[in-house]
């Protein structure tokens, strides 16, 4: 290469070019398909694709008994395990025939024949059976230069052995002689027919086109082709190597038409259509059938049988009957059915996958008309990006030329003139483009992109790059394909800079890892974070709340735990985060003196009361779901109004506690039976249980109605609970949670009238909702009201362990009153002015109630969920790494309102099996590589016997799986579940 200063300018060029990382990938990264494939997007797509494919069969190939009446479908482990030869397996093959045939247009006068082998060997094979060297008169053109030609040489292996095959075919037959061949003079081009006449040509042979070389022939050479034939279509033939030219033919529909009728093509279809072994299709012409006859009663060199297409009539003569191929594997349209059968073994569900990717196919994209149509739009996609990136070049300079199915691009950089490093940068391009990635001389690991794999260039060819890009593509995986290998290559050109610049001496840091979180605090700083309620419930020796588990926690992150307020500020390390913990204060006089001033950074609470005129900078964390009680200004959300600090919760760390007290609740008082008055009487020793059992009758939970009303993390926490009791499960949320809803089994209510409707329980967890402003009234208040309450079935009982307000308490009242409600459960805030001893909150509403209605009501001071101690240390612990996120990184994790200005959302989070189904979760759970493995094996385990229940219809046969398989079935359901709960994945999915 250039000096050291070129290659460092050459360097950061190519890096200023990819500053902005990896472009869109492509939805699918193989890039050497032909006109069909199943065009899955990732291996999910691939294995439901599958699962679609199992279906298809079970429903298009069935069983009849000697009546004719269907017994059921084939499945694929039947049709696997079985022959060859016979029903199924001839109406797949005649099924896969028929499906190609109409597909791609071929008229009904050509038949279609199925052979053995791949694209090489069976396209010998279909010039094989046209040739005969027996017949002198016979000359063959071949579009591709003669080989081990000057011209021959741009071509690649590939196409020259093509013409090697049919020159020994001439030179070592007895009769053969290889001057009967004429080559091109250049790749791909046709003669005109003047020309193939005045040659005395009878067989025009078709290999140089796109499969390799990435050029078409032009409209003009298939019309002097076409003219040529029609001259003398009794002795005049054509066939071409069509593995691209299907689907990708860039001509008026006319002309393809035209093409599909006169001429012989070939195709293995193992690739190009989409199946898993190696089988060919060659169509023919009946002038051209007629020829293969002929040339089968004199033939000049002896044809694999599982290749030959016209075999002996009477098969107990093979050396002296007759051969035909009116015996030979041909589908005949015109009679819709197969002359003969393959000759020999082969796999059915081969052929019944390319008939299901041809049909998924033709519904993706559309006719073959629309395919030929989408590959000519694909190929002016490639033309015009080219045209405006100067680093690629088409090889193919004649645009007319430029194939519509495989583009073949060389790069055109003139930094790099050794085409040595031009090799290794190409080189080590595809290992970025596929999985593999590159290391870089100072240790960096850049992972491959698995953008593109089989775009490697056939040897030979003047290329670097060739993609197959017809028209199964999308226009915009076209231009991700071409811009990752752009992006690859500069990325390569890099590495291959600095391994030369390394060579030197030259060396170079390593960069930050990929992924890691940049710190943005300052160093200078001391950062103070006011911890304002209990962060352990449990009390210690000494009789107090045990805040040690907390304490730990923050100085295992680095930080600094202090009890009381804030004291010598000066005094405290700086680059440290400090928490000052004060669990005691409860006022706005209390408060208001440490946090006017913005005396603490960031603030951690729960129940307290945070006032309006309290300064947090650095953001806030509630422990728990609701922010109601976070006042300060500060805020760029939630409570705020309009502040630049992020205002985060914890959602679902106290959701099971909060759910557990509310069936606490319930089951006080249903079933009904008065535990302590029938305790009472068997300690006195006054029951009978054989005559007095009968005067206490009560209703077990089981089959009773509850309505819930709220679908957040609480809600779905109790309706797990009352299902286990096995309760009817009502839910009303928004509309948007109904497939969410009665996806884990529970019954959807689009209002809570409706829910409430012939309920048995009502328990509220809609939260207050949205502040009006204007007035000063929550959203949500008061919507548990009469007409509510009235739909309830007489007796009922009612939660509210959400916020006061949402209960109508003069509804309730009336409904107490009535015997509609026969015990109700609230839990409320409750705060007494130590000064006037004046009370307020949201529970002063109902404390009238109690002396009207006493032992119907039980009340508690918001406790359901705050007196829980592992919860809280849970909801401590992840609002202290939120604090040290939001400080450190700028990273908010809960967001509640706004995302200030200068932070990154970092999404949520909750307690596993608690709330929303998030990506964070299903990340997490990918690299759980014991536990994930372990559920795919349950899972498959599962998924292989009820699928094998839904399909087998014969009944001694479902009872032998029912014998075999009962335990294993219930076995893995119940450990698939536990393990599905284990790593949160049962719930909806965060939107």
């Amino acid at each position: 290469m250039k000096n050291i200063e070129q290659m460092q300018e050459q360097r950061l060029e190519a890096l200023r070019l990819t500053k902005s990382g990896a472009p869109r990938l492509p939805s699918n990264p193989f890039f050497g398909v032909g006109p069909i494939t199943d065009a899955t997007t990732d291996e999910v797509d691939s294995r439901l694709r599958r699962i679609a494919f199992d279906t298809w069969i079970e429903k298009t190939y069935r069983k009849f008994d000697d009546k004719d009446n269907d017994i059921g479908g084939f499945t694929t482990a039947e049709i696997s395990r079985s022959m060859h030869r016979g029903y199924p397996a001839d109406k797949i093959l005649t099924d896969m025939m028929r499906a190609i045939h109409r597909y791609f247009h071929f008229p009904k006068a050509n038949r279609m024949a199925v052979g053995l082998g791949g694209g090489h060997s069976g396209y010998t094979v279909c010039v094989q059976h046209l040739i005969n060297a027996n017949d002198a008169s016979q000359r063959v053109y071949v579009d591709t230069p003669r080989p081990e030609s000057d011209q021959s040489r741009a071509a690649g292996f590939f196409r020259q052995s093509w013409a090697t095959q049919l020159i020994e075919m001439q030179r070592f037959a007895e009769k053969g002689c290889e001057s009967r061949i004429h080559f091109a003079a250049s790749e791909g081009v046709i003669p005109t027919a003047a020309e193939l006449s005045a040659l005395g040509v009878s067989i025009f042979v078709g290999v140089g086109h796109e499969t390799t070389g990435a050029n078409a022939y032009t409209s003009r050479e298939i019309h002097e082709l076409l003219n040529w034939i029609d001259g003398d279509p009794a002795n005049r033939h054509a066939v071409f190597d069509a593995t691209s030219m299907l689907g990708a033919m860039p001509w008026e529909p006319e002309l393809v038409d035209a093409v599909m009728a006169k001429c012989c093509l070939f195709m293995p279809f193992q690739k190009a259509i989409g199946g898993v072994s190696g089988y060919f299709v060659a169509f023919f012409t009946p002038h051209a059938l007629a020829l293969v006859e002929k040339n089968q009663q004199d033939p000049a060199w002896a044809i694999p049988r599982q290749l030959q297409i016209a075999p002996p009539i009477d098969a107990r003569q093979p050396l002296s009957a007759k051969r035909s191929v009116d015996a030979g594997p041909f589908y005949d349209a015109a009679e819709d059915r197969m002359l003969g059968g393959v000759i020999n073994t082969y796999s059915a569900l081969a052929f019944a996958e390319t008939t299901f990717g041809l049909l998924q196919s033709e519904a993706r994209v559309g006719s073959v008309v629309e395919l030929n149509k989408r590959s000519a739009a694909n190929r002016a996609v490639i033309d015009d990006w080219v045209e405006s990136h100067p680093l690629f070049s088409l090889t193919v300079t004649d645009a007319e030329r430029r194939g519509a199915a495989v583009t073949l691009l060389k790069v055109e950089d003139a930094g790099i003139t050794d085409p040595a490093i031009h090799a290794r940068i190409i080189a080590r391009s595809k290992q970025l483009l596929g999985y593999e990635g590159f290391t870089h001389p100072n240790g960096a690991f850049e992972p491959g992109l698995d953008a593109a794999r089989y775009v490697n260039a056939f040897p030979g060819t003047p290329g670097d790059y060739r993609a197959w890009v017809g028209g199964i593509r999308e226009p915009a995986d076209i231009v991700a394909l071409l811009e990752n290998l752009q992006y690859a290559y500069q990325r390569a050109k890099i590495l291959v800079i600095e391994e030369e610049l390394a060579k030197q001496g030259v060396t170079f840091a390593a960069p930050v890892k990929a992924g890691a979180m940049v710190r943005k605090d300052d160093p200078e700083h001391a950062y103070t974070v006011l911890i304002a309620d209990l962060v352990g419930l449990r009390r210690g020796a000494d009789g107090e709340p045990d805040d040690s588990e907390i304490r730990t926690y923050v100085e295992e992150k680095g930080g600094v735990f202090h009890a009381g307020p804030i004291g010598d500020r000066a005094a405290l390390e700086k680059g440290r985060i400090h928490f000052f913990y004060q669990p005691n204060l409860s006022t706005e006089a209390e408060i208001l003196p440490q946090t006017d001033k913005g005396q603490y950074d960031a603030l951690i609470a729960a129940a307290t009361f945070i006032p309006k005129a309290s300064v947090f900078p650095f953001g806030g964390v509630r422990i728990g779901a609701g922010t109601g009680n976070m006042g300060s200004a500060s805020w760029g959300g939630g409570n705020g109004e309009g502040g630049e600090a992020p205002l985060m919760n914890t959602p679902g760390i106290n959701s099971r506690a909060t759910a557990q007290m509310a069936m606490k609740a319930i089951l006080k008082v249903v079933p009904d039976l008065p535990v302590d008055r029938l305790h009472q009487m068997v300690a006195n020793g006054d029951f009978d249980t054989g005559r007095q059992l009968k005067d206490f009758p009560t209703a077990k939970l089981e089959g009773q109605k509850i309505a819930i009303l709220g679908y957040g993390n609480i809600g779905r926490e109790v309706a797990k609970l009352a299902k286990a009791f096995g309760m009817k499960v009502a839910i009303y949320a928004r509309q948007r949670h109904q497939g969410w809803i009665e996806s884990e089994g529970f019954d959807y209510a689009a209002s809570p009238v409706e829910a409430a409707t012939g309920a048995d329980v009502l328990s509220v967890h809609i939260g207050l909702g949205r502040l009006d402003a204007a007035t000063g009234v929550y959203s949500n208040a008061g919507v548990v009201d009469t007409q509510v309450l009235d739909a309830m079935n007489d007796g009922a009982v009612l939660v509210n362990y959400d916020r006061g307000e949402v209960v109508d308490a003069a509804a309730l009242d009336r409904a107490l009153s009535s015997g509609k409600i026969a015990h109700a459960a609230i839990d409320a805030d409750l705060f007494k002015d130590a000064a006037t001893g004046k009370l307020s909150g949201p529970m002063v509403p109902y404390l009238p109630l109690e002396e009207r209605h006493k032992g119907k009501l039980e009340l508690l001071p918001h406790a359901a969920a705050d007196t829980d101690h592992p919860s809280r240390v849970t909801g401590a612990k992840q609002a202290v790494d939120q604090i040290f996120d939001v400080i450190r990184f700028k990273s908010v994790t809960n967001l509640k309102g706004d995302l200030p200005q200068g932070y990154v959302s970092a999404g949520g989070r909750t307690p596993a099996g608690i709330g929303r189904v998030t990506k964070r979760v299903v990340s997490e759970i990918s690299g759980n590589a014991e536990l994930l493995e372990e559920l795919r094996r349950t899972s498959e385990k599962v998924a292989a016997i009820v699928g094998a229940l839904s399909v087998v219809s014969d009944s001694s046969h479902r009872d032998r799986i029912i014998d075999r398989y009962t335990g294993l079935l219930a076995e893995n359901a119940g450990r698939q579940r536990a393990l599905l709960e284990q790593l949160g994945l049962y719930g909806p999915a965060a939107e």
